[in-house]
């Protein structure tokens, strides 16, 4: 399952420490999975009743009276457990995702029960994306629905580090990205070209292409002028910083056709024919991340902007109301 750094403008837990957060993931991950197929197989699901809400008694004057009292003693208790700051940390992650945790129905099959802990993870991973300890931002519906997105953290491997359309301070402008995936061994940034279903492109190398969908023809954007200002960017940072880390263009649409005869020999185009074979291949590899890797995504989250709130401050009703929309 891939790494979602960075999501838009949203404030970003890999921000803060991203080799400490990566590993963090993928040991919960493997822990957590481990966890609940052992609990499918032993037929701890088929045993699963709702709880009721335990009735809370308001508690009497001489309770409220020594209460502090007691949870000073409480406090002072925990304080002896000597636990490490590894231990800590690690131990509130796995609370932090069981707050994800929802009772399902028995999945009959162990890939229904993984399908059931990746939407699982899906959903922490974008808490992940949108909130630190401090901060959190709002997180837009989309991005919730976005099935190019969920196959993108849900299909790839673990090491494979994703920015989805963040937006990079070039010179203190702010530069809307479209998708940049880090693997091991390279960054792949990506242009989605999608409209209707079964639509065509039809590519040149001048600044307006057509687009052809059953009886309609109209003209549009070159998506190529986009995907070469994003790959000059890139490299420009990764030159600047002396990181070499080659930078590859992939322009992509999973939905429709893309007829460019003359696409230069350093851009990838996958459309709805290749699609199926080019994401499989995305995903073979088996190469854990690598420092190269760390330092070209560590640059890239340092020159991304960042939009976000004070978590000491719950989201207002409005906010909540937009972000269930």
């Amino acid at each position: 399952m891939a790494q979602l750094i960075k999501l838009s403008d949203y404030v970003s837990r890999y921000e803060q420490d991203l080799s400490h957060y990566t590993t963090q993931f993928i040991r919960l991950k493997r822990y957590q999975w481990n966890r609940l197929k052992l609990q499918w197989e032993s037929g701890a699901f088929d045993d699963w009743v709702e709880e009721e809400e335990p009735i809370v008694e308001e508690p009497t004057f001489f309770e409220k009276l020594f209460q502090p009292f007691k949870k000073k003693v409480k406090e002072d208790d925990e304080k002896e457990v000597d636990e490490g700051e590894e231990e800590r940390a690690q131990r509130g992650i796995e609370e932090e995702f069981e707050q994800f945790q929802t009772p399902y129905m028995r999945p009959q099959t162990v890939h229904q029960l993984k399908k059931q802990y990746y939407d699982q993870l899906y959903e922490f991973q974008m808490k992940w994306a949108s909130s630190t300890l401090m901060s959190h931002s709002r997180v837009h519906s989309q991005y919730r629905h976005d099935s190019f997105l969920r196959e993108l953290i849900q299909q790839l491997p673990d090491s494979y580090l994703v920015m989805y359309e963040p937006i990079i301070q070039v010179k203190k402008a702010p530069i809307e990205m479209n998708i940049i995936l880090l693997t091991p061994v390279q960054c792949i940034t990506m242009t989605l070209v999608e409209q209707e279903n079964y639509a065509v492109f039809v590519g040149s190398g001048d600044r307006f292409w057509s687009r052809k969908h059953r009886q309609e023809e109209s003209r549009m954007l070159s998506p190529m002028i986009e995907l070469n200002r994003n790959a000059k960017i890139i490299q420009a940072l990764f030159q600047e910083h002396g990181i070499e880390f080659p930078v590859e263009k992939v322009l992509l649409s999973r939905t429709g056709y893309i007829d460019y005869p003359g696409a230069p020999y350093d851009v990838s185009v996958v459309d709805r024919k290749s699609y199926a074979e080019w994401f499989g291949r995305l995903g073979q590899s088996i190469s854990p991340v690598k420092s190269n890797q760390y330092r070209a995504a560590n640059r890239l989250l340092l020159q991304a902007q960042t939009t976000a709130s004070s978590q000491l401050f719950g989201p207002s009703e409005e906010e909540v109301e937009e972000e269930e929309r």
